[in-house]
């Protein structure tokens, strides 16, 4: 099969993304977000907040990475951050739907997507840390104005909001500290 046809099986592939839908609602909506909405929304806001990160980072590779990070739950399905009942980090099953989706591009683009994935999922560098606090404050921002949506929902404590979206300040300790005036305020009105 030759480049283009590799490429144009990946983006019909991927058109799946708008399928998956996740716990969290739309902003004050009774409407799921899917993961493409999701995606689409991180880059968005990366593109708005990358002057609160707390380094210099490269930008494209920020995006790169929040328009790729779910594209294996259209193996894996979506995790919710809060269920307790399994690890929202399932790489191992999450790095075989990585091997199979990225897989359809030409090796080359393959190996990148896999690559910027993996950065992302290890969140050790700079761009991974702004592309995972983008991740957890796009929901953070949802549940306050859905009036504690999908904490008030599934009876999450304060404290494990907290706990799960902390990552945020590793990106942005400007957007930490927002986040967390906006939980609290959130918390007191549930």
């Amino acid at each position: 099969m030759n480049t283009l046809l590799q490429q144009i099986q990946f983006i019909k592939e991927i058109d799946k993304l708008k399928y998956i839908q996740r716990k969290t609602k739309l902003f004050n909506s009774d409407k799921h977000e899917n993961d493409a909405e999701h995606s689409w929304h991180l880059a968005m806001m990366a593109l708005i907040l990358v002057e609160h990160s707390n380094e210099e980072i490269n930008l494209f590779k920020v995006l790169k990475m929040v328009l790729i990070h779910d594209i294996v739950e259209i193996d894996s399905g979506d995790i919710f951050i809060f269920d307790t009942t399994k690890n929202h980090n399932n790489t191992e099953e999450e790095l075989k739907a990585a091997k199979r989706i990225f897989g359809m591009l030409p090796e080359i683009q393959a190996k990148e997507f896999i690559d910027i994935w993996l950065e992302f999922e290890r969140g050790e560098t700079n761009e991974a840390k702004f592309a995972k606090a983008m991740d957890r404050f796009e929901p953070i921002l949802q549940n306050v104005s859905n009036k504690g949506g999908t904490w008030k929902e599934y009876n999450v404590a304060k404290e494990k909001v907290i706990e799960k979206t902390k990552p945020v300040i590793l990106g942005s300790k400007a957007i930490w500290d927002y986040s967390l005036e906006e939980i609290e305020m959130s918390f007191e009105k549930i």
